[in-house]
């Protein structure tokens, strides 16, 4: 039989064991007493199965053991120990959590071999399933959606240019992370990117917070403040909920837009400020136009360039990625075993219609991790009842609308905007397809 490796992990100390009867078995052993070595054996050998040695000593040390368990290998584990030691409760605990199986000693070869031969069939089941999340590596987002697919052209298009960009959706679909990577990306990424949130600072405060004060400029101004215009000078200025400036404050804005110049409050000197302006909102400014609470000339000053953050529920088959990526993130975070999403509770997590998008996602998932405590998260610990899922469930016709809307994103995606090609692939003429972009509001 040919040899297969396995480690041996012994904490501190050699493992005191004769494991000669394992090699004709077609076994090959590496010990490790230490986790760097445990790590370098592991990735030399590209090891499948594990054997944990534990001691009567090890019960108070533990969490030195699980780390070997959070390498983020697809390895499964067998513990070794002496059957007094199943009389430990943090033993018996620790190995339900986190080990295949286990073994009390003395060893007898020919069962822990088979034993070594299920786990290192499990770890290879593991390894062909486990999807990781796809990544876009330039913009490091998660997604694979058509409508995000959207974004990222725009993102590529935007980086490229200096106007100002009005950047809409709904709270918590990541407009202030797509204003970071588009300055990341631009020719003022070595410049400040500086975020103010127009709706959480006081009426009074925001002209002084945008544009800075002099000495004495009002009762408490004891020195000059710089203003966070001017501290993103060669950079990037993201204006967040730009619907809850101020109309006075507009008009100073608009000027900044215009002349590039503001002046601190209590100065009549213009200061010339090189920065690009990027605002978001999740409010309709159009709206707000018509209503009187925003400056038509302000929001066409904002919105050069537009871009648009698709409401999570719209970004087919991103929910499940972007789950997995928060998953393994805060279980990493917290050195706790990876657990995984029951099936049950990835179906709720896609009909469900998350008002919080992303940033409800995110909150969920580390609130799951924290409070589950099976091996698998299910509905209740990520707070959403079977109930909720109903919530969103589609009617026939929203359904087949929603299916052919991604499916024809999905073919302009695929060739790249040609209008011709993506018409003879979906089987209409040019001219239905472009009834039903106009239809769906799909821009090329």
């Amino acid at each position: 039989m040919n040899e297969r490796g396995v480690l041996l992990f012994s904490l501190g100390s050699q493992p005191g064991l004769n494991l000669q009867p394992l090699s004709p078995l077609g076994w090959n052993i590496f010990v490790a007493t230490n986790l760097l070595d445990a790590r370098s054996l592991v990735h030399e050998h590209m090891l499948k199965a594990g054997m944990i040695l534990f001691k009567e000593s090890h019960s108070n040390s533990l969490g030195n053991i699980e780390d070997i368990i959070l390498m983020q290998t697809p390895m499964e584990w067998i513990a070794l120990l002496p059957n007094e030691g199943l009389r430990s409760p943090a033993f018996r605990r620790f190995i339900a959590e986190n080990c295949f199986d286990y073994h009390t000693l003395p060893m007898d070869a020919e069962r822990l071999s088979v034993m070594l031969g299920h786990a290192v069939g499990k770890a290879e089941l593991k390894t062909v399933l486990t999807k990781p999340p796809r990544r876009v590596t330039e913009y490091d987002m998660t997604g694979d959606s058509p409508v995000i697919h959207e974004v990222y052209k725009k993102i590529g298009k935007m980086k490229t240019v200096d106007a100002p960009i009005l950047i809409s959706g709904e709270s918590g679909t990541g407009k202030e992370l797509v204003a970071q990577i588009i300055h990341k990306h631009s020719a003022r990424a070595h410049a400040p990117f500086v975020a103010v949130n127009c709706g959480a600072l006081p009426p009074h405060l925001i002209q002084s917070e945008l544009f800075g004060h002099e000495k004495g400029a009002f009762t408490g101004a004891i020195q000059r403040k710089i203003g966070r215009i001017e501290t993103a000078a060669e950079g990037t200025i993201f204006l967040d909920e730009i619907a809850d400036l101020p109309l006075e404050l507009q008009s100073n804005l608009l000027r900044f837009l215009q002349e590039k110049t503001i002046e601190r409050v209590g100065s009549h000197q213009s200061i010339t400020i090189d920065a690009r302006v990027m605002a978001a909102t999740n409010v309709d400014l159009e709206k707000a136009v018509k209503e009187g609470t925003f400056r038509e000339d302000l929001y066409y000053r904002l919105n050069v360039l537009n871009l648009k953050m698709p409401p999570l529920r719209e970004r087919s088959g991103d929910i499940e990625l972007l789950a997995l990526t928060f998953l393994e993130k805060f279980s990493a975070k917290r050195k706790v075993a990876a657990r995984r999403f029951s099936q049950q509770a990835l179906r709720v997590m896609n009909l469900y219609s998350w008002p919080g998008n992303v940033r409800e996602l995110i909150n969920r998932v580390q609130r799951a991790v924290i409070m589950s405590e099976g091996p698998f998260i299910t509905p209740a610990d990520l707070g959403l009842e079977k109930r909720s899922a109903t919530r969103n469930l589609l009617t026939l016709e929203k359904a087949r609308l929603k299916a052919e809307k991604e499916t024809i994103q999905y073919s302009l995606l695929c060739h790249r905007n040609n209008i011709s090609e993506a018409a003879r692939q979906l089987g209409v003429s040019r001219a239905t397809l472009y009834r039903l972009m106009s239809k769906f509001q799909i821009n090329v």
